[in-house]
C-alpha cells in the first residue's frame, strides 16, 4: 500500500483561474518535439485542482499531485504554493 501512494504524478504549473470555491484551474506547460518539423513546441494542459483553504491566487506557481476523483473533473490537489504572483 505504501509503495502505491508514492507513484502519484506531480506537476508544476500556474494558476489561471480561482473563481470557483475550493477549486483552481492550473495550466501546466511542457515542451515537446513536433513529429514532422522537429521543432520544439510548447503544449499546455489545464487541470481542475482542489484547493481546500482557497489560498491560491491567479498567477501563483503551484505544485499539484494526483489524487482520487473529488468531482466530475477534479483529480488533482494543491501540495504547495511555490511562488506567489507579483
Amino acid at each position: 500500500m505504501e509503495e502505491k501512494r508514492n507513484l502519484r504524478k506531480e506537476r508544476t504549473g500556474f494558476v489561471v483561474s480561482n473563481k470557483m470555491d475550493k477549486t483552481v484551474t492550473v495550466a501546466v506547460e511542457r515542451k515537446t518535439q513536433h513529429p514532422l518539423y522537429k521543432r520544439v513546441v510548447k503544449k499546455t494542459k489545464k487541470y481542475k485542482v482542489h484547493d481546500e483553504d482557497n489560498i491560491c491566487n491567479e498567477g501563483d506557481k503551484v505544485r499539484i499531485i494526483e489524487t482520487r476523483p473529488l468531482s466530475k473533473t477534479k483529480r488533482w490537489r494543491v501540495v504547495e504554493v511555490i511562488e506567489r504572483a507579483k
